[in-house]
């Protein structure tokens, strides 16, 4: 789980107090400007969000934007402020908490404590991604369905994780969930920046939602930069072999690939579907028969995008 925070204020005082206390429990980083912040929203989300919006009003606009998107609705953020006398409107302002700039060394980390917990306790989220679980996924199809949106629902499995993790530990194995979920998390948004979503089913599922003329292109990227990056997570002998063998289900030793990901694609008009579920069973559908494809690809009703050769690796 992120043990990260992350504070935006033009004043280095206000960012240097704040780095200097809380930097014995969390890892911190502090920018100045709030667009400045975003990529590493993006890249990881944090376990809190200080902002400095007393010092900077334009913060709000975009944090607004950020705890719109479902995605981030679930980031504990949490306001400094100066004047008792100028208390934003806070129905307009999308924070969980705040905190007197002149309350900051006495109370800061009640407050992130505090602030913390009381978003583990109402928001539902991976512990290992920090990304949205299955209420929230349910919830984001179901809205766009009742809403009779077009949209594109990706279903993301790995292959032959198990052999990898049985191989490796557990702990190696939650480090490529970890970045799967990046991958996912980071070119879905870099794509389509609003209105798309990403959740973690569990274990090595994951979803996405975007537009339907964007999802082709989110599938293409996330098997070119998973092709790239899932050889780094195996032992130099096993690069260069290309496989590593380990025991099936029957305890047999076997030979596996690298790990590969699989993607089924499902796209709703609006009008063709009532409840998640038919969408999710189809998509389903679609990534089982991806599956059956070596190496990593997608698949969407009958067309279909195979890795190309060179970039995935295949049992020799």
């Amino acid at each position: 789980m992120s043990r990260s925070i992350l504070i935006v204020s033009p004043d280095p005082a206000t960012s240097h107090i704040l780095t200097e206390i809380l930097r014995k429990q969390w890892d911190t980083l502090a920018f100045k400007k709030f667009h400045l912040v975003l990529d590493a929203i993006y890249s990881e989300i944090p376990s809190i969000l200080i902002v400095d919006i007393a010092a900077d009003p334009e913060i709000v606009p975009l944090l607004n934007m950020i705890k719109d998107d479902p995605l981030f609705s679930g980031l504990p953020v949490l306001a400094i402020l100066d004047d008792p006398d100028h208390v934003p409107d806070w129905n307009k302002v999308r924070v969980d908490d705040y905190i007197w700039r002149k309350d900051i060394e006495e109370e800061i980390i009640i407050k992130v404590n505090l602030c913390g917990l009381r978003s583990r306790r109402i928001v539902e989220v991976n512990p290992l991604t920090r990304l949205p679980g299955n209420i929230s996924i349910n919830r984001q199809i179901q809205r766009r369905l009742d809403e009779g949106e077009s949209f594109a629902l990706g279903y993301a499995d790995l292959d032959y994780f198990k052999p990898y993790n049985d191989t490796y530990g557990f702990s190696r194995g939650d480090d490529v969930i970890r970045i799967t979920g990046r991958l996912i998390l980071n070119i879905t948004k870099n794509r389509q920046p609003r209105n798309s979503f990403v959740g973690h089913i569990g274990g090595d599922d994951f979803l996405c939602l975007t537009d339907v003329d964007v999802m082709e292109p989110v599938c293409e990227e996330i098997i070119e930069a998973f092709n790239r990056i899932i050889p780094t997570f195996y032992d130099p002998e096993h690069r260069k072999a290309g496989f590593i063998k380990a025991y099936d289900r029957a305890g047999l030793e076997q030979t596996f690939p690298f790990i590969s990901v699989s993607i089924g694609v499902v796209c709703a008009d609006g009008t063709d579907f009532s409840h998640y579920g038919e969408l999710t069973e189809i998509a389903s559908e679609m990534k089982s028969f991806a599956k059956k494809h070596e190496g990593s690809c997608y698949r969407l009703n009958r067309r279909n995008y195979i890795a190309p050769v060179g970039k995935d690796r295949r049992s020799p």
